[in-house]
C-alpha cells in the first residue's frame, strides 16, 4: 500500500503506509495522496481530515531512488505540487498527526496542514541544502510565516534536524503527545472541529488562509524559477549521489 483512507463519523484519516521505505514519496504514492485528498474534498460527510504515517516515521520526504530513476516530474509536478498536497487548494481542515520523522517533503507536507500535532518520537528538518538543492516544495515559502523568521532560517540553511519539544517551543507543532496518544489526540482535535459550524468552519479557513498565504500565487511562482536554475546544477546531482554513496558531498558551486 501507498496511502490508505478510512473515515470514522465525520473524520477522514489519511494514512502515508509505505515504512519499508519511511514513507518517502514516489510517483505512485503521489498519485494515491492526490486521489485520497480528492475523495476527502467531495465526500459531504468528511469534515476534517488527520494526515499521519505508519511505521517508525511520518515521512522522509522524496524517494530519491524514484527521483534518480526519473520520477521527479511525477512527485513534483501536477496538481497540488509536491505529493499532490502541498499546495492543493483545500476547503476543509487538514490536521498532521506527525508519528516520527517528518523531513525535508515530510516536513513540507506537514507545513502544508492547518494543525499539527507531533509524537514525542517526532523529528523535524529540512536537510535539501545538505543535498545540493533547495526546500522547494514549500518550506522556504511556509517556515518564516509559521515560525520566528531566526528559527526558519537556521532550519532552512543548516539542514538542523530539531526534536519534538523543540518544535513546540518555536511553534512548528501546537502540542507534544506520547506516541501511543498521537492518534487519540488527533482524533479529538478533529472531534471539536466537528462540533463547530461548518460553514463556519470553511468561512474562518479561507479568510485565515488569506491573512497568512494571501501572495502565495505569486510565491510559488518564484519558487518554481528557483527550482529550475538550482535542479540542473552539478552540485545537484552531486548531492543525491553524495548521499547514496554515504560520502560527503564536494560541492563546486556550479
Amino acid at each position: 500500500m501507498g496511502v490508505e483512507y478510512e473515515i470514522d463519523g465525520g473524520v477522514a484519516r489519511i494514512t502515508l503506509a509505505r515504512p519499508e521505505a519511511m514513507n518517502a514519496i514516489d510517483g505512485e504514492m503521489t498519485a494515491q495522496l492526490r486521489a485520497a485528498v480528492d475523495r476527502f474534498e467531495s465526500d459531504p460527510d468528511a469534515r476534517v481530515a488527520i494526515l499521519t504515517g505508519t511505521g517508525r516515521a511520518f515521512c522522509a520526504g522524496m524517494d530519491l531512488k524514484a527521483f534518480a530513476a526519473g520520477e521527479g516530474p511525477d512527485v513534483l509536478e501536477g496538481p497540488g505540487h509536491f505529493g499532490g498536497f502541498v499546495a492543493r487548494e483545500r476547503s476543509k481542515p487538514v490536521i498532521a498527526a506527525v508519528n516520527g520523522p517528518a523531513l525535508a517533503g515530510g516536513l513540507e507536507l506537514v507545513l502544508a496542514c492547518d494543525l499539527a500535532i507531533a509524537s514525542s518520537a517526532a523529528r523535524f528538518g529540512v536537510p535539501e541544502v545538505l543535498r545540493g538543492i533547495f526546500a522547494g516544495a514549500g518550506a522556504a515559502i511556509r517556515l518564516p510565516r509559521r515560525i520566528p523568521r531566526v528559527h526558519a532560517m537556521r532550519l532552512l540553511l543548516t539542514g538542523q534536524i530539531i526534536d519534538a519539544p523543540h518544535a513546540l517551543r518555536i511553534g512548528l507543532v501546537d502540542e507534544v503527545v506520547d506516541p501511543d496518544d498521537l492518534l487519540p489526540a488527533a482524533h479529538e482535535l478533529a472531534d471539536a472541529i466537528c462540533r463547530a459550524a461548518p460553514l463556519s468552519v470553511a468561512a474562518t479557513l479561507r479568510l485565515a488562509r488569506l491573512a497568512s498565504d494571501g501572495d502565495e500565487a505569486e510565491l510559488w511562482e518564484a519558487n518554481a524559477r528557483e527550482w529550475a536554475a538550482i535542479v540542473g546544477s552539478a552540485d545537484a546531482a552531486e548531492g543525491p549521489i553524495a548521499f547514496a554513496e554515504k560520502r560527503p558531498a564536494v560541492w563546486t558551486g556550479r
